[in-house]
């Protein structure tokens, strides 16, 4: 097996959201292209008539396809009022019947569930909601080395060796067919609760919840795998007359999950992180509460702070331990015992941050050695002694560096392994998918995919991966865009503008946080470095106010500011602070100098 291998890459669809930026993924090498999103004005126009605020939001609410006063109120309330019917998802009323039948008979069921946030979260929602109903019940996550992704025999065997009757699986098993097959001949029926896209077979469950089914009618596809474990005990609410208040206080578990999983920030996806993140904001959870200790949060939380906060210390587990310890955490019912598993995590968080950052390290040393394999169309490194509990994070940070499909592979036993990252609008699936004949699995998402495969095959794959993602990628995805959502003069900042802008929370994919544009402005005098790295900048354009802004690893950007006259910048804003008038900040996403070309 050679030492250094070039094929392609692909960012995960959870990296989507980094315009929400992470410090070290922010100082891309690559110049990005300003655009401009379009509306009619017209429209804006009407609707600022009727709703009577600031054009800017009206803008931005056109941009989302909001046109009419009725919409907006819609928009503005998110109520929960507007959730789906979940019984309109293929299915359901089966999955429904027989988890009542298993209740009713006493049987023991086994919750199955994947090893990252969204897995761990979907475990403990069903568990938390059954076990105040039924006994008999376990849960159970799979070995990331020993068992790979997804419903494995092993774990079959266990449910087989402990008396299991009913296994539901959340966030994984709709590719699963062989393995709900010896599930069958064991005895053990199958529920699946999943999201990801099915295979041209599906598994002989008993039940299968995957909006992304070809023949399901649920209006919403692009739901997290505890998402759809929600949707499924809102069902059995329905069914029985639980109170709503059990399943708001749910929320909290959805709303990690869609975050940390990075699906679309729209529709259903957004009503429910809208009303997850009030939850989470008060949540009386030991868990959640040791987390957020742990990661120095303080409430109120937004999704970047689920994002870069709590799902790197819930993910650790999985990364380089058993992410049970995920599980028996957020199902802790004292602040003692949360404590001690939040302890634990934390010490997995930081040998991965150990790994992560030296496997990246070694990443980036292979590109500058070898700059042929950045002149390729796609990036593709392989190491045999990578953590394969790293490498997606590593493909995720190379493909935005780069803003390149990446793969980052890795030996695991006899085999390789791959993460793959994607650029926006590049769909990575689909590129992975037509090389499954040489793949011993797959799996993943628009953005986002791992595969396995053999030695042997590793060559032929990277040809073929190159050649394929050079013949379908665009110029225009080749690269960084920044979409400006409007002009925002300095002077307009206030905190009128920002409790407006709120209403458009939370900001994720499909639903981004707006960059503003504001041209012209320049240096007040006090401007400075922070850490060596970073920018805090002074700005000023035609009046007396002064903006504060900071632009993350740009401190090499000080002395060109000092001395222009003028420059524009991109930004978004923030609140730093709790406080109803805690100042509101600009973050600098990038700047163009008169001398840019």
């Amino acid at each position: 097996m050679p030492e250094l291998c070039s094929v392609n890459v692909f960012r995960d669809h959870k990296r989507l959201t980094l315009s929400l930026s992470t410090p070290e993924l922010s100082t891309g090498i690559m110049q990005k292209k300003w655009t401009t999103k379009k509306v009619d004005e017209d429209v804006v126009l009407q609707l600022q008539h009727n709703l009577n605020i600031h054009p800017l939001i009206c803008r931005l609410l056109v941009q989302r396809g909001i046109t009419t006063p009725e919409a907006a109120a819609s928009y503005f309330d998110a109520s929960l009022r507007e959730l789906h019917d979940p019984f309109l998802m293929k299915d359901m009323q089966k999955a429904v019947d027989r988890l009542h039948e298993a209740i009713n008979n006493k049987e023991k069921i086994l919750i199955y569930g994947d090893y990252d946030v969204d897995g761990t979260t979907s475990v403990t929602l069903l568990y938390t909601f059954l076990e105040r109903r039924h006994s008999s019940l376990g849960f159970y996550i799979p070995d990331r080395y020993r068992e790979g992704y997804g419903l494995s025999f092993q774990g079959i065997d266990y449910a087989a060796e402990q008396g299991y009757q009913l296994i539901i699986t959340v966030d994984c098993g709709i590719k699963a067919v062989e393995q709900v097959k010896y599930a069958n001949s064991k005895g053990i029926e199958v529920i699946i609760c999943d999201h990801h896209l099915p295979g041209t077979e599906l598994p002989p469950a008993a039940a299968i919840l995957d909006p992304k089914q070809e023949d399901c009618p649920y209006p919403y596809k692009h739901m997290s795998g505890c998402g759809i474990a929600f949707k499924f005990v809102q069902a059995f609410e329905q069914e029985n007359n639980i109170p709503i208040e059990e399943l708001t206080s749910l929320l909290d578990l959805v709303v990690a999950s869609i975050a940390s999983d990075i699906v679309p920030l729209t529709g259903e996806n957004r009503i429910l992180a809208r009303h997850g993140l009030r939850q989470l904001n008060y949540t009386h959870r030991p868990g959640l509460l040791a987390l957020m200790q742990q990661g120095n949060l303080r409430r109120p939380m937004r999704i970047r702070d689920i994002v870069f906060g709590l799902a790197p210390i819930i993910n650790a587990a999985g990364r380089l331990s058993s992410a049970e310890q995920a599980v028996k955490l957020m199902l802790a019912r004292t602040r003692m015992l949360a404590r001690e598993y939040a302890d634990e995590l934390e010490v997995c968080n930081k040998i991965r941050r150990e790994f992560d950052q030296k496997t990246a390290e070694e990443a980036e040393e292979l590109l500058v050695n070898h700059p042929e394999l950045r002149d390729r169309k796609s990036i593709i490194l392989y190491q045999p002694h990578w953590h394969k509990g790293v490498i997606g994070i590593v493909a995720s940070r190379i493909a935005e560096k780069y803003h390149k499909p990446t793969v980052i592979l890795t030996q695991s036993e006899d085999d390789v392994v791959g993460s793959a990252r994607s650029v926006s609008q590049f769909d990575i699936h689909d590129i992975i998918e037509s090389c499954s004949d040489i793949l011993i699995n797959y799996g993943g998402h628009k953005y986002a995919a791992g595969m396995t495969l053999t030695a042997e095959h590793l060559s032929e794959f990277q040809e073929r991966f190159e050649e394929r993602v050079a013949t379908a990628i665009l110029p225009a995805q080749e690269k960084p865009v920044l979409e400006i959502s409007g002009e925002l003069e300095i002077s307009e900042i206030n905190h009128n503008l920002w409790n407006q802008l709120s209403k458009l929370e939370p900001f994720g994919p499909g639903n981004m946080q707006p960059i503003f544009l504001c041209r012209g402005v320049r240096d007040s005098g006090h401007s400075r470095t922070m850490h060596g790295r970073h920018l805090r900048l002074s700005l000023k354009k035609d009046s007396n106010r002064i903006a504060s802004a900071f632009a993350f690893g740009k401190a090499d950007l000080l002395e060109k500011v000092r001395k222009s006259r003028s420059f524009d910048v991109c930004f978004t804003l923030q609140k730093n602070g709790s406080s109803r008038r805690a100042p509101i900040q600009m973050n600098i996403q990038d700047i163009r100098f008169p001398d840019d070309s």
